[in-house]
């Protein structure tokens, strides 16, 4: 296998052209939203009963959602555009199946690139919210595997989007199902505050899944939706990557 060197490759790249990003996009994007929003809006409305442990504040509530939402945005800004434009444009990796690199290595060292510069990016800003005081359980040492597995299941879908996306102005549709998740999905209200009939679709989005998993360790309150959520995004990554790797061939070798 030789995955890790298309890593290797991506964090060259990344040391030379833009390891700004990662504390942009990463760090600085989500944290203006809980100055916003947690801290902002949050002192003018009464935090509701179902949002977490007695005692928990909005800004507590919101910044495990936010931590889930910087994981998702790195990892399928970082997938989606930058592979398409790879597989369309610049042929790069047309070059690397001359030498002993698969397809399957490709499929796996993008996703674990992915992973791993999310990884850091989310990881900067948990240690911002514990700096606040936002973080009071020893839960929160496991958001950082959790966050992981968030990365890992958004990274492998989107690089499934990728392989089916045919023009540049199509990944804004990829945009269009992100921003109604990250405004809805358990992001800033409680599931309970949706008709009955909503709460199921809602659940079913893998953004409220990463939220469930993160507020759960974040805020020290885990129970068996935490679990569920770990299969769940599991699951949605790995059946994101089997169908990469599937499609790949056909883009690149046919």
């Amino acid at each position: 296998m030789s995955a890790h060197l298309i890593v290797l490759r991506h964090l060259w790249v990344l040391r030379r052209n833009r390891p700004y990003q990662l504390i942009v996009n990463g760090i600085f994007e989500p944290f203006l939203y809980l100055l916003s929003i947690g801290f902002g809006i949050g002192g003018l409305i009464d935090v509701p009963a179902a949002a977490g442990p007695p005692g928990t504040t909005y800004a507590e509530f919101v910044a495990p959602a936010l931590l889930a939402t910087a994981a998702m945005n790195a990892a399928v800004n970082e997938v989606v555009s930058d592979v398409w434009w790879r597989i369309r444009f610049e042929k790069v990796y047309q070059s690397m199946l001359s030498t002993p690199v698969t397809v399957t290595d490709i499929a796996l060292g993008e996703v674990a690139a992915a992973v791993l510069r999310s990884v850091v990016a989310a990881t900067g800003f948990l240690a911002v919210i514990s700096a606040v005081g936002l973080v009071h359980s020893w839960w929160a040492l496991l958001a950082l595997p959790a966050t992981v597995l968030v990365t890992f299941g958004f990274a492998g879908a989107g690089l499934a989007v990728a392989t089916v996306v045919r023009d540049f102005q199509h990944q804004q549709y990829v945009q269009l199902f992100m921003l109604p998740m990250f405004l809805f999905a358990n992001t800033f209200y409680p599931l309970s505050v949706y008709p009955t009939p909503l709460q199921a679709v809602i659940a079913a989005l893998p953004l409220y899944q990463s939220t469930e998993l993160l507020r759960g360790l974040v805020l020290g309150d885990p129970g068996s939706g935490v679990l569920w959520a770990a299969v769940y995004l599991a699951l949605f990554g790995l059946g994101g990557l089997w169908l990469a790797d599937r499609r790949l061939p056909r883009l690149l070798l046919g």
